[in-house]
């Protein structure tokens, strides 16, 4: 009997990761015109002025106290993720840095078992090893015995590795918004709750950036919101574990975009790495629908 795989949450996942990418190359290069501070304290204000009047218009009521808290936490662990991510962006090249970035979604597996009492099935281990294999085989190069010294590539490093564990995080805090609320109610809350969190901190690292960084700011803050509002469709549907892994295909994209906004060069390691994280996405995918897996 042929086996079925549940392809929209995931061709969806995929379609939003890619976005993501590209946002991430946009930020690289706002981030080193302004600041990775600046650079995403205005993303989100101009992300909140884009989704928020949308979740006005429709929403049905505010949110309940419960609901509030994950938002606060979400957005607390959210800016923290966010800023280590993007001020390490500045320091190394984009495809390395999210290469770096991939062990969030082996940490998210275990802690959506923790959290949320997923059952890790064989399948989505497999994957998420055959996926960190394959960033490990990228990112040896920059990280590994024998690279040259560098104090800035080294601080860079260190601050994606802290925001991948922050990364895991997110993703089982979007897990758990996306069952109780709307896309449109998460994007304005995300992109609000990170803004008024990043904004305690303006009075000491804000800087206002020059005419010509502006639109780069708004197209980033633009796929965000998109982003955000795919994932969360795609999050209600389908179990944490089975999409977290699709995540490493993020590298692919940030690999292209980063050889054509910042001429980084594709190596060898790059595609070998690029194949097994293909084929880590391809494993990931369960064979049942989400409803079937749950009976």
């Amino acid at each position: 009997m042929k086996l079925e795989r549940p392809l929209l949450p995931f061709a969806i996942t995929l379609a939003a990761v890619a976005l993501y990418s590209l946002m991430d190359a946009l930020m690289k290069g706002a981030a080193t015109a302004v600041g990775a501070y600046s650079a995403l304290l205005l993303r989100c204000a101009l992300g909140t002025l884009l989704i928020g009047p949308v979740w006005l218009a429709t929403r049905a009521g505010w949110p309940s106290k419960s609901v509030m808290r994950l938002y606060l936490l979400r957005a607390v662990v959210g800016s923290g993720m966010a800023f280590t991510f993007f001020w390490g962006l500045e320091r190394i090249p984009l495809a390395e840095g999210i290469a770096l970035s991939f062990v969030a979604p082996l940490i998210a597996l275990y802690l959506a078992a923790i959290v949320l009492g997923e059952r890790i099935s064989r399948s989505a281990i497999g994957a998420s090893l055959l996926g960190l294999v394959g960033v490990t085989v990228i990112a040896f190069e920059r990280v590994g015995p024998g690279t040259p010294a560098n104090a800035d590539a080294t601080w860079g490093v260190s601050s994606i590795l802290l925001s991948s564990v922050l990364y895991a995080w997110n993703l089982i805090l979007q897990r758990q918004q996306s069952l109780v609320a709307k896309p449109v109610e998460i994007a304005t809350f995300q992109n609000a709750g990170m803004g008024l969190v990043l904004l305690l901190f303006a009075p000491w690292m804000f800087e206002m950036p020059e005419l010509g960084t502006w639109p780069v700011i708004g197209v980033s803050a633009v796929l965000a919101v998109v982003a955000v509002l795919l994932l969360s469709w795609a999050y209600a549907r389908a179990e944490a574990q089975a999409l977290v892994p699709l995540e490493y295909s993020g590298f692919l994209w940030a690999a292209l975009f980063g050889w054509l906004l910042f001429d980084e060069t594709l190596r060898v390691a790059v595609l070998l790495g690029a194949g097994l994280i293909v084929a880590a996405c391809w494993i990931a995918a369960p064979r049942k629908h989400p409803e079937q897996a749950a009976a």
